[in-house]
């Protein structure tokens, strides 16, 4: 597994060793050992998640005052950018995020570790997105960052990807701003 720190050396990129010939492909998407010892990391995942989004859907940006979450994701059919926004009030990278694209073709993982919010933009006709978490769902200590937040300026490349508007949930249109948090 290759490991590659983002512009917030917390945040990683993990890519495992795809084989693959005329018949498809195989690899391991995860390994506890592999993980710690590729990333010098420790953690313990206690719950996967499953979704299903369309094209133009955002997810995000989400968190957990109690019980926050370490969060594996990767994509296992379709495309979509990924952000990470580094909340830890004590952080040097405060209100910095990072923005990777996974998808099925690359089979690149994406480690956002707790203290970050996290949200998606499907680019794909429909996209499945996995995850681990590192701590359990928690739905009245979840909070929501308003994806167009003026002081984080995530460049989220609508139109880059065809995406005229971000397809929404209410919670998510409900967002608050960085400094309100």
């Amino acid at each position: 597994m290759k490991v590659t720190p983002t512009a917030i050396p917390d945040v990683l990129i993990l890519e495992p060793k795809v084989f693959g010939d005329s018949r498809g492909f195989f690899y391991e998407s995860f390994n506890q050992k592999a993980f710690n010892e590729a990333t010098g990391l420790n953690e313990t995942f206690v719950q996967d998640n499953h979704s299903r989004s369309a094209k133009g859907v955002l997810r995000g940006l989400h968190y957990q005052v109690e019980q926050p979450q370490g969060k594996l994701v990767r994509v296992v059919q379709g495309a979509v950018y990924d952000v990470a926004v580094d909340i830890r009030k004590s952080s040097p990278t405060f209100g910095k995020w990072v923005g990777v694209e996974l998808s099925e073709n690359n089979h690149q993982q994406l480690w956002v570790p707790a203290g970050f919010a996290h949200g998606f933009l499907v680019l794909s006709e429909s996209a499945d997105f996995l995850y681990k978490t590192t701590n359990y769902y928690a739905p009245a200590h979840e909070r929501c960052i308003i994806w167009n937040d003026s002081k984080i300026s995530i460049n989220w490349k609508l139109t880059e990807f065809g995406v005229e508007q971000p397809k929404l949930s209410t919670k998510d249109t409900q967002g608050l701003n960085l400094s309100s948090i």
